[in-house]
């Protein structure tokens, strides 16, 4: 092989395990944050397990404010209204809670709050070192408390956030968007509605799948990939049919994370179709995954079949190619996962558009097999 020349990145202090959740405010003092503002979705902002948070945090001398109005698929004015709660407030630090639209809000409040007034969002974005025009000096510390089970994003240097004028999803990153702290316990993701479960669950596993698939050198995240999958497959299904399994609820939670690490060796169509999709239906970003995701692997099948019947051979799955496709069909079936996404709303009438925007998406660079138009537009007609 060629020696490839690499940046490899590995994630933040990670407090894991049943209960953790009580030292939240150690772990804001240990970080130097004394006035945090808590981030959190508008569903989850009623919910018990916020309320104890927030109990926790008062306790601990932190005061209890917090911010709930961020969207499912969070946009720049969720992220405005929530920069100028932060201001009002006079915050020092962002505990973001819950699955990954109020992490990735969180994380970009933190991130934008104290910027230069001049300095848009979108100036952000992740293409090439754009991040370097942001005052690192200003990013406020954040910790990070997830709540769902698959966005990852409790460990990533990135956030996701749509533009509601072209309705596309774009991905702002910056090293100091790394949490400082993560506190993952497994009790926090009880009480997720069992769609939520099947999506995040899934969304972890597209993830691990499309970084063991990206055809770039990184051989550590090619194991924490393929582990990765691993605990989806034994541990997705009994979180989704017994959600009170702890054990099951804990390695699914280890492998959100170990999902979003490998991730930096790239991601793929998967993910290049499932953005536009998302950013034009609201759809949930983990089940437009895993619609698309046996699509994407026919699609790709000639350059990646070799690696997965490797996999296969790992996770003990017969029949190769053909046995894990089949894994995965059956995944979407117990999980109740669309088969199609026009059984998600997807309209025939759009597909051009959404090619357009798989194709900008940046996603699309990581996969195995060069995505044009011709072949991205015929992908999607397949998952219709």
């Amino acid at each position: 092989m060629t020696v490839s020349t690499m940046n490899w990145n590995y994630p933040t202090a990670i407090k894991f395990g049943l209960k953790r959740i009580e030292e939240l405010a150690n772990h804001c003092q240990a970080a130097g944050v004394t006035r945090p503002l808590l981030v959190t979705d508008k569903a989850l902002a009623s919910l018990p397990i916020t309320a104890q948070a927030l109990a926790i945090m008062e306790k601990g001398g932190l005061g209890r404010a917090v911010f709930s109005n961020v969207d499912p698929n969070p946009h720049e004015g969720n992220l405005a209204e929530g920069i100028a709660v932060y201001l009002v407030g006079n915050h020092d630090g962002v505990i973001c809670f819950g699955g990954g639209s109020a992490l990735d809000l969180g994380k970009l409040i933190a991130f934008m709050a104290r910027q230069r007034a001049d300095l848009s969002i979108w100036d952000l974005e992740d293409i090439g070192d754009w991040y370097t025009r942001a005052d690192a000096s200003k990013i406020a510390p954040i910790i990070a408390v997830p709540t769902t089970a698959g966005t990852g994003s409790e460990v990533g240097r990135a956030g996701v956030l749509t533009n509601s004028v072209t309705h596309k999803k774009k991905i702002i990153f910056h090293p100091k968007l790394m949490p400082a702290i993560t506190i993952c316990d497994p009790e926090l993701t009880v009480g997720m509605p069992s769609f939520i479960t099947a999506g995040t669950g899934m969304d972890a596993l597209a993830h691990s799948l499309e970084a063991y698939c990206s055809p770039f050198y990184h051989p550590m995240s090619q194991g924490i990939a393929l582990e990765g999958m691993r605990l989806v497959f034994e541990n997705l299904p009994t979180a989704f049919a017994t959600p009170t399994n702890i054990e099951a609820r804990a390695h699914m939670m280890s492998a959100a994370a170990m999902g979003a690490v490998a991730f930096q060796k790239g991601l793929g169509a998967i993910h290049s179709l499932s953005h536009p999709v998302g950013a034009v239906y609201g759809t949930h970003h983990g089940t437009t995954n895993a619609c698309v995701m046996p699509m994407v692997l026919d699609y790709n099948r000639h350059a990646i079949e070799t690696h997965i019947e490797k996999a296969a051979a790992y996770l003990d799955i017969a029949g190769g190619f053909e046995g894990f496709k089949a894994a995965v069909l059956k995944l979407r079936v117990d999980l109740n996962i669309p088969k199609t996404l026009t059984k998600m709303g997807v309209k025939a009438a759009d597909l051009d558009m959404l090619t357009e925007m798989a194709l900008e998406d940046p996603s699309c660079g990581g996969n195995p097999i060069e995505m044009t138009r011709e072949n991205t537009r015929a992908l999607f007609e397949a998952c219709m």
